[in-house]
Order: structure tokens, then sequence, then C-alpha cells
């Protein structure tokens, strides 16, 4: 027969560091192990309470002093390109996708290391080295593909590698772990195409949503996924349109944040099916 009980994994918080996001603010996070054969039950059930992976680890923002990190993700049947995003896939039709592996490679590297002195020189990963890169790409416990974009050459030659996406493959959707591209070709807008080409991947495989990780009231660099329309937040324990942008500045407040033990308390876990001879 068999025997139905929860995945009971253990949860730590983190020590508060300066948030990346918001100025004059510091970051805490709640986490967990990823591992073992129920790591994607786990993950799938998680990152539908707003949690995200990073390697074998799985964390959502559990800060003092706000709750403004916001799951987002796009419905996917929902949506429709507005006139911006029909000119950003006119130029990159040029652009050939190609989904493998989660395997790391020197191309993809120094691709990687160019994205971060343009774009994120002061960030938490701008001493990253190629062994750290390839663990982030290859230490996996889920179903991830690593979805590479490239354009033709100058001249004769192979094709030139423009961007990548880390990307999970969840029970109803894909997950963009992480994106970087060539920082030179700003007229392309290769981050918005990223997210525009992995709603057209989710809509050929039948996946409802796509999910873009956090977004934050209040921080420009998040303020762009404000712009996808069909976009849900997560929110109080639901996903929600996210409506006015505005209308989440309350989050904000210290007064937001509930205390951790009850955080915990509210997550739902998958069960584990166990044999019994």
């Amino acid at each position: 027969m068999r025997h139905t009980l929860p995945i009971a994994p253990q949860f730590y918080v983190t020590a508060p560091q300066p948030c990346p996001y918001l100025d004059d603010r510091m970051e805490r996070k709640l986490f967990t192990a990823l591992q073992g054969d129920q790591a994607q039950r786990l993950n799938d059930a998680l990152s539908k309470q707003g949690f995200r992976r990073s390697q074998n680890v799985l964390y959502r923002p559990s800060c003092a002093d706000c709750s403004a990190c916001l799951s987002a993700r796009i419905r996917v049947a929902d949506f429709v390109p507005s006139r911006t995003h029909r000119r950003i896939m006119k130029k990159a039709a040029v652009l050939r996708r190609n989904a493998t592996s989660p395997w790391a490679t020197e191309e993809q590297f120094a691709l990687f290391r160019r994205y971060l002195d343009a774009r994120h020189a002061d960030g938490g990963m701008a001493d990253m080295d190629v062994f750290e890169f390839a663990a982030m790409i290859e230490e996996t416990p889920i179903k991830s593909r690593v979805i590479e974009y490239t354009r033709p050459p100058e001249g004769n030659g192979r094709r030139i590698l423009t961007a990548v996406c880390l990307t999970d493959v969840f029970d109803d959707g894909l997950s963009m772990v992480y994106s970087f591209y060539d920082p030179d070709l700003t007229e392309m807008s290769l981050g918005t195409f990223a997210i525009l080409d992995h709603i057209d991947i989710a809509r050929e495989a039948g996946l409802p949503f796509v999910y873009l990780g956090y977004w934050v009231p209040g921080s420009r660099k998040m303020g762009y996924k404000a712009g996808f329309n069909a976009l849900e937040i997560y929110k109080h324990g639901v996903w929600q349109p996210i409506g006015d942008p505005n209308a989440h500045k309350a989050e904000l407040h210290p007064l937001s944040v509930d205390p951790i033990a009850e955080q915990v308390a509210r997550i739902s876990l998958p069960e584990a099916r166990i044999r019994a001879e």
C-alpha cells in the first residue's frame, strides 16, 4: 500500500546584507535546500509561492524592513505584445534560438563577463570567476535548459553568441533564472527580447506562465517588468494582476512584514509517496 507524507524541508534565514534594489535597505532571505528525488516537485510547489532557485537552493526575500520584492509572472494566453514589443521582435529576427542542456562554455563566460563589467560592475556577482559561473549554470537538481541566441557573423565564420538565458522548466511554466547579453547591442533591447521569446516558447509548449523573478516597486532596475501586460504578482499569499504599479508602495513599510514563523507556517508543501511493503 502507499502512505502519503508531506515533504518537510528545513527553512533557514540569512543574515541581513545591503539590498541590491532599494537604497538604505537591508535584505534577508528565507531559504531551503533543493535536493533529492523530490527536488522537482518541491521546486514546482514553492515557485508557485514566490520562491526562486539559485543552484541547489530555493529562496524568497524575508526582510525586516519591507516586503517589496514581489514574485512576478506573465499569463501567456492573455499576453498581447505592444507596438514596442513588436518592433523589438522585428529587430531580433536575425537571431537564432538554440536550447541546450545546462552546460557552461568559455564563450558563455566571456559574454557573461562583458555583460557584468558593462551593466553590473558593482553588483554581487561582479567577482564571479569561471568556476562559480559553471556552478551557476550546471548545478541544478531540476529540469533546466540554457537558451542561447546567436546572430550572423559580420563576414565568414560561425554565428556570434549574443544572449543567454538559464531557464527552469516547471509543471506550469518557464522560469527565467538568469539572463545576460551583449551590452553593446542596446538598440536590440535583448533583455526584453528574451522575455518575449520565452513567452513564445511557453505558448508552443502549452505552458501557462513565464516567471520573471521579482518585481520591486520603487526600484528602477525592476521597473521594466511592469511594462508587460498580463503580469501577475504574488502578494498576500495569492497571485493577482499587478494593476496600477503605484498601488503597491505600502509594501515598502516595515508593518507589511509578517513574522518569519508565520511565513513558514503558511508554506504549502507537496506530498511524497512512500511505498510500504
